[in-house]
C-alpha cells in the first residue's frame, strides 16, 4: 500500500515505538524507509551547542538505521530546524522533508499532552497534522 514512508524521530520513547511501527508497516508493505531527525539551528554563527546538537542526531539516526537492519531500504537525514521558530520550526523542517522526499506515510509520536498544557508547550505531531498533505500515523507510548 504504502511505498515511501518518512519517520520522525527524537531521543524518547514515543520516537521508539513510532519507528517500531514504521518498520513495521515498510516491511510489510515492502516501503522504502526514510528516518529523520530536526536540530534547532541558531540563526547566528554555528557555534559549539549547534555541533553537539548535529553530532547527538547523526548518532540517533544511526542507531535507528542499525535497528532496521538490512531487510528493507532505509535512510536517513538530519534536517535543520530554524531554533528561532522553536516547535514551529521543527515541525517546518519536517514538513519540507516530507514533500521533498516524497513521503506516502508519515509516522511521528505524540505524547497525547491535552488541555492547558498542549495550548502552552505545543505539540509537533499537532503542528503537522495541521501542514502535511500526505497521511500521517500518530503513534502514542503505551
Amino acid at each position: 500500500m504504502y511505498k515511501k514512508i518518512m519517520v520522525a524521530i527524537n531521543d524518547d520513547k514515543t520516537s521508539q515505538i513510532a519507528l517500531q511501527e514504521a518498520l513495521h508497516i515498510a516491511t510489510t508493505d515492502s516501503a522504502k524507509l526514510c528516518i529523520v531527525h530536526a536540530v534547532a539551528e541558531s540563526s547566528s554563527d554555528v557555534d559549539d551547542h549547534d555541533n553537539t546538537g548535529r553530532q547527538s542526531g547523526v548518532g540517533l539516526l544511526e542507531s535507528a538505521k542499525s535497528t532496521a537492519g538490512n531487510a528493507i531500504s532505509v535512510e536517513t537525514r538530519l534536517l535543520a530546524a530554524d531554533g528561532e521558530y522553536g516547535l514551529n520550526g521543527v515541525s517546518e523542517a519536517i514538513a519540507n522533508a516530507v514533500t521533498e522526499w516524497g513521503a506516502d506515510l508519515l509516522v511521528v509520536g505524540t505524547k497525547g499532552r491535552r488541555g492547558l498544557e498542549r495550548l502552552v508547550i505545543g505539540s509537533v505531531a499537532g503542528q503537522l497534522v495541521n501542514t502535511v498533505d500526505t497521511s500521517i500515523l500518530l503513534v502514542r507510548a503505551h
